[in-house]
Order: structure tokens, then sequence, then C-alpha cells
């Protein structure tokens, strides 16, 4: 299908959230492969087999969108980052990262704001608004049917 991304990976670990984005994802009709990590280090171990894998039979797909949440046990989002960047490999393009959160503090959303890998920072829940928004914004694909 036309005007779809390749792959979208969600990374939170709570499983209610990670329904609803689901749901909300599939709805939208947005991706051909959706990716849920329920830790930081489960989405990095994804990715680290994404940017391996050269051949076009690959079980790993690279995403174009990433939607991470801030507190996570073990590794939290901003840790996610900055191991996320030690993976980031010149060959590859870096997908669109949006801290997709509860957090309300505004030192958070500051704090995404000065970290060059994130493009976004938006409230829970997704919501197909937010998706056509982003696809939009960072994709040029108007998506009129959600």
């Amino acid at each position: 299908m036309e005007n779809m991304l390749d792959c979208i990976l969600v990374i939170d670990d709570d499983e209610p959230t990670n329904f609803i984005s689901t749901l909300v994802i599939e709805e939208a009709c947005c991706t051909r492969h959706l990716e849920i990590a329920d830790s930081g280090f489960k989405a990095l171990n994804y990715l680290q087999k994404a940017f391996a894998e050269t051949t076009v039979h690959n079980n790993f797909i690279l995403p174009d969108l990433v939607f991470l949440d801030i507190n996570m046990p073990r590794m939290n989002g901003w840790e996610f980052l900055t191991e996320f960047k030690k993976l980031n490999n010149d060959y590859f393009r870096k997908p669109v990262i949006i801290m997709l959160t509860t957090s309300l503090n505004p030192d958070d959303k500051h704090r995404a704001e000065n970290i060059p890998e994130v493009d976004g920072f938006e409230n829970k829940p997704l919501t197909k608004e937010m998706i056509q928004k982003m696809m939009e914004k960072y994709f040029n694909i108007a998506k009129t049917n959600l």
C-alpha cells in the first residue's frame, strides 16, 4: 500500500498502553509492520538486529517512527537514547523519535527539546490525530482517511 511507513516501533513497559497504541496504529493503517518492545533493552536488541541486517528478506525492519516512553524500569527513555546514539549508524536513516509519555513535568519536555535525536514530545494516550499530524509533518503523507 502507498502512503504507509515500513515500521513503527513502540517502546513502553505498560501493557495497557501498548494495547491502546496497537489498536490506534492498526486502525490508522499507517504502517506495514508494528513492533512493540516492553523495555529499552528489548528495543535496543531489535534495533541492533535491524541495523545489522542487510538482506531484503529481513525479519528486523528499521523503524521509520519510534514512540518512546520516559518512565520505564531498568532503562528509562533517557538512558535508551544514550544507548541509541551509540547504535546509530551513518549508513542508515535515523527514525523519527517521539517521546510519548504521561509526564507533565516541563523539565522533561525541555530536556527532550534539547536532544537532537528526539523529534517530538507528546502526552499519552496515542491518538489517530497524533498519528495523522506526524505522518504529515515528518513523512509528508496526508492520511485523510483516519
